[in-house]
């Protein structure tokens, strides 16, 4: 099974749709970030979990 690291981002209520949108395409772009889960809190702000790929590498034994 793949192991994820997870970073959480808050947007607050004021942010735009459009530029909540270029701040998580910029993660995933530059990041490698994938949308975990997005949750709408009851102030109208967002939280934002995101999560990528951990890569474990085998050191080769010579």
């Amino acid at each position: 099974m793949p192991e994820y690291e997870f970073v959480d981002v808050h947007v607050p209520r004021g942010v735009s749709r459009r530029e909540a949108t270029r701040l998580l395409t910029d993660h995933a772009e530059y990041g490698h970030w994938e949308l975990d889960r997005l949750t709408l809190l009851r102030d109208g702000s967002r939280r934002v979990r995101l999560r990528r790929r951990i890569i474990r590498q085998v050191r080769a034994t010579w």
